[in-house]
């Protein structure tokens, strides 16, 4: 753990500020829960504290604390922080709210946060407006409330913007080793990814995970993502709530598409960090993290004793990246031997309850399911009531299911369909061995799904692209797409003209048929900007008048398409330049076919983007039809990307890119620079 924040978070001495019902539950923790180092009460009036003899200010303590829990008001907590950083503390949890979380209510709020990191000074702090933290492993607790959590050797370490959701998490009753529980609060100096950084450090902490409302300091979440590959150890993260992005204008089909929500998930997939949608998930993909580790493969095979809980696994499971194999003749051959000719055979497996209660049965059933190439094993059992019914033929199961997992050396679990039919007592027993024990059939997939993804990226990607653009505007097309083409971007011949006339002399000069423009439209079509296909100067004329535009874009016209693909860049303030991929021309909003990275990205992983797209059938070949020049398309994309790296702009779009099977041309483009 860094030197900075380990006194704070593994102190010898606490003091704690305050005399109030808050901080008495701070002191009761840390005696309830056996903590080994010296208590200090601080109060001006009062002389002891729920027993402890207290002391009239910091300047009265026998040292200068570790840890200090402040827990008095926000005017008396600045005056408080600059008398510990003068001290010498080594930390402080600043309880009171009325901070920047208040600007909104308060018009100082903003300045007095501002008070307290001047009074801090180099002195960390965590909050202001936070609970604090609970250390189950050095048994150290500074917090102000219940926690359902216990002592642990070894665990996960848990950061949340949310000090309720922190409360909520220590309640569970899923068998998960919890090492540490953070809240975080306003950030205003240590920041989520700082204080995640500091717990990886801790040898006895497996795993992280992050609930995070606003991602803050990009640079320090990558960091901490680095140190994560470093170290061994996954991090999982639910996002909520909306960044800045949402107000980007929409003048493009790219800024629809790549909204917050997308933006995080570029990011966190960029950076390696599995991402959830739900707590139950974050903590089922949690113990499976700390009890087996990353997933090499998200191969799976399935066990259950009934036909209906197989169909389940099968459900669950479809549209995920989850893959139940087809067994192989020497699988079906001990199977049969095992089970018998009455068994239909497959993954996943209905064992029926033929072998129920015989042990060596169910061992060379599960052992037989169990090939090397698996990522893991899953034996779908629910337990039942241990206050009304009796189950002792379960642990047969549980017996079997470690023989199997030591035979086959895949990591296995037992997953429960409901997650209130694992009984804690039951999970405790299974990680005890080893095994995961999963509550609730949906959440399980979602762990499985996650742990496997975490072998997919072994290297450590480029530094996310976050410059700034430099200057405000919309440029016309026609400026667009040479900026693009500076930078490789296969574009059409065109020119321009400022009337109908002009207009079919260019066409002439670019030769039919030729597609006519009117300038000044953020969407052509909609506008009726755009005609296709004109094969005159007539036409030209016709067409030019009917638009009623001050100025016009004349380009040949692309023949012999294959696919249209939209490629956007914007800039999401909260997460950096989100890149997407899409399904290009009129439809693209319509058929909501995307995918986004952030940029840059390379080659390859463009590519691996383009062939997740519904659409890729077509890029391939469909049916007999020519494939796409996919290298084309790759070398518009890092064109791209290149013009925005080299000059940063809130939006850039091209839409369609025709693709061809010798070529890709852009086809629209247009690129706004910043704010207007």
């Amino acid at each position: 753990m860094s030197r900075e924040l380990e006194r704070l978070f593994r102190p010898r001495t606490i003091a704690v500020i305050g005399g109030g019902a808050w901080c008495a539950q701070v002191i009761e923790q840390c005696q309830k829960i056996g903590y080994r180092g010296r208590i200090w009460p601080v109060h001006p009036t009062l002389p002891s504290v729920c027993g402890l003899p207290a002391f009239t200010s910091v300047d009265a303590l026998p040292a200068a604390p570790d840890a200090v829990f402040v827990g008095i008001n926000r005017h008396a907590t600045v005056e408080v922080v600059a008398a510990l950083s003068a001290r010498g503390a080594g930390g402080a949890i600043c309880f009171a709210s009325g901070f920047a979380e208040a600007a909104a209510e308060s018009n100082d709020g903003a300045d007095m946060q501002g008070k307290l990191l001047s009074a801090a000074g180099d002195m960390p702090i965590i909050g202001p407006n936070c609970y604090g933290y609970l250390n189950y492993l050095d048994r150290t607790i500074l917090w102000p409330d219940q926690h359902g959590g216990v002592s642990c050797d070894t665990g996960v370490a848990l950061v949340t913007q949310s000090s309720n959701i922190a409360i909520n998490l220590t309640m569970q009753t899923r068998g998960l080793p919890i090492a540490y529980v953070v809240t975080v609060g306003n950030q205003a100096q240590t920041g989520l990814a700082e204080i995640g950084a500091a717990l990886l450090d801790d040898e006895r902490v497996t795993a992280l995970g992050l609930h995070i409302e606003g991602v803050g300091d990009l640079r320090a979440l990558e960091a901490l993502a680095a140190k994560a590959h470093t170290l061994g150890k996954p991090i999982v993260a639910l996002k909520v709530g909306q960044s800045d992005h949402a107000r980007t204008a929409a003048i493009s089909h790219t800024a629809s598409l790549a909204g917050s929500d997308v933006g995080a998930r570029a990011l966190l997939a960029r950076l390696g960090i599995g991402q959830v949608s739900s707590l139950p998930a974050l903590l089922e993909t949690l113990k499976l993290l700390h009890t087996v580790g990353p997933l090499r493969s998200n191969r799976v095979a399935s066990m259950s004793c009934s036909g209906g809980e197989a169909s389940l696994v099968a459900d669950s499971a479809h549209g995920r990246n989850v893959s139940f194999p087809a067994l192989t003749p020497a699988q079906i051959k001990a199977l049969r031997t095992a089970l018998g000719p009455m068994v239909a055979l497959a993954n996943p497996l209905d064992y029926h309850t033929y072998i129920w209660g015989n042990l060596q049965a169910m061992t060379d059933t599960f052992t037989a399911m169990m090939r090397a190439d698996l990522g893991f094993g899953m034996v779908v059992l629910d337990f039942p009531r241990s206050d009304r019914c009796t189950s002792p033929a379960w642990g047969l199961v549980i017996d079997a299911v470690e023989r199997a997992r030591d035979v086959s050396g895949v990591p296995m679990g037992i997953v429960s369909s409901l997650p209130e039919t694992m009984p804690e007592a039951t999970a405790h027993r299974l990680l005890a061995t080893g095994i995961v024990p999963l509550c609730g059939l949906d959440h399980a997939i979602d762990a499985i799904e996650v742990a496997a993804a975490f072998g997919g990226n072994p290297d450590t990607p480029a530094p996310i692209f976050l410059a700034p653009p430099q200057s405000r505007g919309v440029l016309t097309e026609r400026a667009a797409k040479r900026a693009l083409a500076a930078h490789g971007v296969r574009v059409p011949q065109s020119r321009p003209a400022v009337s109908p006339e002009e207009a079919a002399r260019a066409a002439a000069e670019i030769g039919f048929p030729v597609v006519l423009k009117g300038e000044g439209h953020a969407h052509k079509s909609e506008a009726g900007a755009v005609r296709l296909n004109l094969t005159s100067a007539a036409h030209v004329v016709e067409a030019a008048r009917a638009m009623q535009s001050e100025s016009f874009l004349v380009e040949e016209m692309i023949t012999g398409g294959i696919v249209e693909l939209l490629i956007g860049v914007t800039r999401d303030p909260a997460h950096g330049y989100v890149l997407t991929l899409a399904a290009g021309g009129v439809l693209t909003e319509i058929l909501q076919d995307s995918q986004s990275l952030l940029v840059p990205s390379t080659r390859e992983e463009i590519h691996a983007a383009l062939m997740r797209l519904r659409i890729a059938p077509l890029l391939r070949g469909y049916r007999g039809a020519p494939a796409a020049d996919i290298k084309a398309v790759l070398d518009n994309v890092m064109a791209v990307q290149a013009h925005v790296m080299a000059a940063p702009a809130d939006e850039v779009e091209i839409n369609p890119l025709i693709v061809m099977p010798d070529g890709a041309i852009a086809a629209d483009a247009l690129i706004r620079t910043g704010d207007i």
